[in-house]
């Protein structure tokens, strides 16, 4: 089985069964990659869990043993409005995980005997804001939870920019740092769409073994504080950074946009899977809700993490101080 590139179009399935007898004897974790279009901010928690719903009975159909929703799945993305109460925005935020409303994603999840995984704005019980990710076994257990720490944007309203980014207004830096969890045969890490950009992200995912890492993303298709950075480059960027984290930690990277024009506001798609040697095996067009499914082999991170990123005997950490020691650029003399 194989994944190839489908047209845009709701509800799209990608993927082309292949030689199933190596399927029996390899580590295989057929992945679903859901994504999801505008999520308008008017439309209800409850139509959004109906279409993530029919995209997971479609992965089922595919094969799928795991299935990835994007960043804030279940909203619009909210950070592009400013609210001068900050509570206001606490009406896209969830209080429980899981709850009523989403009740229905879990028992689904749990009757296919699919794990799942999706992003989420948390309201903790001590009324803490965080940009979250859960990961759900195949069992209905939630055996995963992260919380996003590398925050893009801005606090005030901004009227240089051609459109907010508030994500820094709204959630507090993740607390959790970056997890890996032993689940489904494997070892799997998230991390949410900015996180992406650093490298330290998957380097400390990395040096847990990972060897899968799920990651939801909603980005907008320019840069707003520099309008010529339109959607070319701003995709050039998202499959560098992909393919570099996933290369240089020998591990799989599953990204998942939410995509499409969401009250007025353009987010691009770039729904796709890395490798573990860093190409892209199968993307998704289109900025509708479709799912793209691949199965990936977990014991293909193995070769290079016992040869060029083998850590324990390759790396050097009395030379990587800076690191840790240091936030901002301190030039020499």
């Amino acid at each position: 089985m194989h994944a190839v590139a489908c047209g845009s179009g709701r509800g799209c399935v990608c993927w082309v069964p292949g030689d199933i007898g190596r399927l029996n004897v390899a580590r295989i974790i057929t992945v679903a990659a859901a994504q999801l279009g505008p999520i308008q901010r008017a439309e209800s928690r409850a139509s959004v869990i109906e279409r993530m719903l029919a995209l997971m009975d479609k992965a089922h159909r595919g094969g799928a043993d795991l299935i990835v929703y994007p960043e804030l799945a279940l909203t619009t993305f909210f950070p592009r409005w400013h609210c001068e109460d900050r509570t206001v925005a606490d009406q896209w935020f969830e209080a429980a995980m899981p709850n009523p409303t989403v009740q229905p994603l879990f028992d689904r999840a749990r009757t296919l005997k699919m794990a799942m995984s999706f992003g989420y704005a948390e309201l903790t019980g001590v009324g803490r804001h965080f940009n979250s990710s859960v990961l759900v076994d195949d069992a209905g257990r939630m055996v995963g939870h992260y919380r996003k720490i590398h925050l893009p944007g801005h606090v005030e309203f901004d009227p240089e920019r051609t459109h907010q980014h508030l994500e820094k207004r709204y959630f507090e830096p993740g607390d959790l740092g970056f997890p890996v969890w032993r689940s489904m045969g494997g070892l799997f890490g998230m991390c949410i769409c900015n996180d992406r950009r650093w490298p330290e992200t998957f380097r400390e995912m990395g040096l847990q073994g990972v060897e899968m890492v799920l990651l939801g993303f909603n980005t907008p298709s320019v840069n707003s504080q520099k309008a010529a950075e339109g959607l070319e480059e701003r995709m050039f960027h998202h499959r560098l950074s992909l393919q570099a984290g996933a290369y240089q930690n020998a591990t799989w990277v599953v990204a998942v946009a939410k995509a499409g024009t969401e009250d007025g506001h353009h987010l691009m798609g770039g729904t796709m899977i890395v490798d573990p040697d860093g190409h892209i095996v199968a993307e998704l067009q289109g900025e509708e809700d479709g799912v793209l499914i691949h199965p990936c082999d977990l014991d293909a991170s193995r070769f290079g993490k016992e040869t060029i990123f083998d850590f324990k005997r390759h790396r050097r950490i009395e030379h990587y101080g800076r690191i840790t020691g240091q936030v901002g650029v301190i030039e020499p003399d």
